[in-house]
């Protein structure tokens, strides 16, 4: 055993440390088992200042660090691949830092350690009385630090914004060990930089995660949830737009499907159900929300519904009766990535435009697909009150497997569609990250100017790369 090694066990002990080979296996490929990297360890600090002690020893013998949270990211992100061209790193796993810390209900803040999965948080906070309000698929899984490195999004942004939004305070530690600690969480604080929000959507390049002070909302009381078909996306939009004029900040999702999302969910995952008999071209998932329980949102969507109906945005609409109808809409939208999984090999685009340039933007996107890649189908699925688009270039399986080089396929396939969200004022990153995913893709269509100040930031911090090599910068 090296020294590097040996010293690393002297810090965590046993349980912090693991070497062998199977034990490793499953912390270097990530969940979907695209992409493999190597790691020489994988360490499992218990402590921020476990972590700090990995950091030092992995600074003084220029070792590169991988930070690993529940692997739930479609971006290549966690993957340790510095071996390839340079020395073999160590994935930093967060899940013995699994602590709540703390939990103020006056101040609506509950301080958590990064480890700690979305899940936790949950029920953390509603112990309390309280809630937050980040949601995804992933949520037994997800972990806090990886969310945050990821400024993860989910089906609440269009309300609470995405996780930048709900971070009020951070703890990490940096390339060199020292710790960065701004958990104080106020309400006002004006003593410059406000540096957390440096590590927010990082990726793990500027340090590493050990803790947050997560911003928590007052619980809902009422809640009204309804399936939608509509005529085509921009009617979803019209009928986005009314809802605003007569809900306001009482939307909390508004998410838009294509038929062929629908039916691959329907066809590969059978503890879910449609609404519909036959599935529409183009249908919406709508959730209200508000605080006060006498709130009349039922009535409010049912007004709202009857009148874009009589328009002729509405073809049909089922409003949920109970919390188990509202479960089984929102059951059905989170089963995305499980049903891709099994479909096919899905380009999936994190693309974002204005919520009024997604009819537009789908529609050039969907030209391009068919006259470009014929093989494929297309798969949407649109938070469309925040503008973000998954706009999923499908292809079978055996298609995929006898291509000769499936990652310029991949690429290729990028490209086309991250030209025509760029021609629509988007970008080609909403929520999911850059990761090793995008890499190439952000060299060539992002703002020159804005690229090099977040490379002299890296090396401010970095100067020696060890931080996450690879994600993020090419």
């Amino acid at each position: 055993m090296s020294a590097f090694l040996e010293g690393l066990g002297n810090a965590l002990g046993r349980q912090g440390l693991l070497t062998d080979d199977a034990d490793i296996a499953a912390h270097v490929t990530d969940f979907r088992g695209r992409m493999t990297g190597r790691a020489q360890a994988v360490v499992l600090p218990a402590s921020t200042d476990e972590a700090s002690a990995v950091m030092r020893l992995a600074s003084a013998h220029a070792v590169p660090v991988f930070p690993l949270g529940g692997n739930t990211g479609l971006c290549f992100g966690a993957v340790p691949t510095a071996g390839r061209n340079g020395p073999v790193g160590i994935v930093v796993g967060m899940r013995r830092m699994n602590r709540i810390r703390s939990m103020d209900r006056a101040g609506n803040v509950l301080s958590v350690d990064a480890g700690v999965t979305l899940s936790a948080v949950h029920e953390a906070a509603a112990d309390a009385g309280r809630q937050f309000p980040l949601h995804l698929g992933s949520e037994g899984t997800a972990q806090i630090g990886g969310l945050i490195s990821t400024n993860a999004g989910g089906t609440g942004v269009v309300r609470y914004g995405a996780m930048r939004s709900l971070v009020a305070g951070l703890e990490a530690v940096l390339p060199d060990g020292r710790i960065l600690s701004e958990m104080e969480a106020l309400k006002k604080n004006n003593t410059g930089y406000e540096l957390r929000q440096l590590f927010i959507g990082a990726e793990g390049t500027l340090g590493l995660i050990t803790g947050a002070a997560l911003r928590l909302h007052p619980p809902v009381g009422v809640r009204a949830h309804a399936w939608v078909a509509v005529a085509d996306p921009q009617a979803a939009v019209d009928l986005l737009s009314r809802l605003q004029e007569r809900c306001g900040d009482a939307i909390e999702a508004f998410e838009m499907l294509n038929a062929a999302e629908v039916d691959c969910i329907r066809g590969h995952i059978p503890r879910v159900r449609s609404a519909f008999a036959a599935t529409p071209a183009w249908s919406v998932m709508i959730e209200l929300g508000d605080v006060d329980p006498g709130a009349a949102l039922q009535a409010a969507l049912e007004e709202v519904l009857a009148e874009a109906m009589e328009a002729g945005l509405v073809a049909d609409a089922v409003i949920a009766q109970n919390e188990s109808q509202a479960a089984e809409i929102w059951r059905f939208r989170h089963s995305i990535t499980e049903a891709h999984k099994i479909d096919g090999i899905g380009i999936v685009h994190d693309t974002a435009v204005r919520n009024s340039a997604v009819p537009a933007f789908i529609e050039a996107a969907n030209e391009a697909t068919e006259r470009l890649f014929p093989e494929a189908r297309v798969l949407v699925v649109s938070h469309l009150g925040d503008g973000n688009v998954h706009f999923t270039v499908m292809f079978p399986h055996a298609f995929w497997k006898a291509l000769p080089d499936p990652e310029a396929k991949a690429l290729e396939v990028e490209m086309a569609i991250h030209d025509v969200a760029v021609r629509h004022g988007g970008t080609i990153s909403a929520e999911h990250g850059i990761g090793r995913k995008l890499v190439t893709e952000l060299e060539r269509l992002g703002d020159p100017v804005r690229l090099a100040i977040m490379r002299d930031i890296k090396r401010t911090l970095d100067p020696a790369n060890l931080m996450n090599p690879g994600a993020l910068f090419a």
